[in-house]
């Protein structure tokens, strides 16, 4: 099966921002489930397991798109690792929710999730993540995870090559001389934009109105960019 990634830079759920691409996982679930009715799973860990933001989820999928929806909370409680395995192998789809990139994949990596998700993307079951839940599986992540507002770079899980930088067009302006000045190739996702690999390669944009640039800063003295 191939291993599928869907990366979106960011845009509020609740005001029904990124529905294209909301409408685009739908329709990738629904193909996956067949003749059953397909279920998609909300991890909020960025969120500290904000039970709001999955209630949102759930009024987005089911309300809209008829799915049916799960949620793996595991901040802050007792948790069983069976159950919560079966929620994942049930799963057309995950989305992975925004928040505290950093704080996230310790809590992966410690409580035992990490694995869940990668059994499900080795299954070829499509990984879908917002804003944290978009950039966690890079090289490098622009990220304001440690203080709020102040955007540094950290390491990602290196599922995917390369760097990237989520709400970018409220981020270029910090981003591009990191780009420059290191001399990366990076990506740059847009709020309501969305970049889906396959096999760690990039196949193609998602968008409801927002853009996913390419970003080549390799000469050291300015920053190319081209849309992707």
């Amino acid at each position: 099966m191939n291993r599928r990634i869907l990366a979106i830079g960011g845009g509020e759920l609740k005001n029904r921002e990124t529905l294209k691409i909301d409408e685009y996982i739908a329709a990738e679930a629904k193909k996956a489930a067949g003749e059953r009715r397909a279920c998609g799973l909300f991890l909020p860990t960025a969120s500290h397991d904000c039970m709001p933001y999955y209630n949102t989820f759930h009024k987005v999928y089911t309300g809209i798109y008829g799915l049916k929806t799960d949620v793996a909370l595991t901040v802050n409680r007792e948790w069983d690792m069976e159950k919560m395995r079966g929620k994942f192998e049930k799963a057309d789809f995950l989305y992975i929710g925004g928040g505290n990139t950093v704080f996230m994949l310790e809590h992966w990596k410690q409580s035992g999730l990490l694995p869940l998700i990668g059994e499900a993307y080795d299954r070829g079951v499509l990984i879908a993540g917002l804003s944290a839940g978009a950039i966690c599986w890079f090289d490098e992540m622009y990220s304001d995870s440690v203080v709020e507002g102040e955007y540094a770079m950290y390491k990602g899980l290196g599922w995917l090559k390369g760097t990237v930088c989520p709400h970018y067009n409220e981020r270029a302006a910090e981003f591009d001389p990191i780009v420059r000045k290191n001399k990366l190739r990076a990506w740059g996702l847009e709020n309501d934009a969305a970049v889906e690999f396959v096999d760690g390669e990039p196949q193609k944009s998602v968008s409801g109105g927002g853009k996913v640039w390419l970003l080549d800063g390799t000469d050291g003295e300015r920053v190319v960019k081209k849309e992707f």
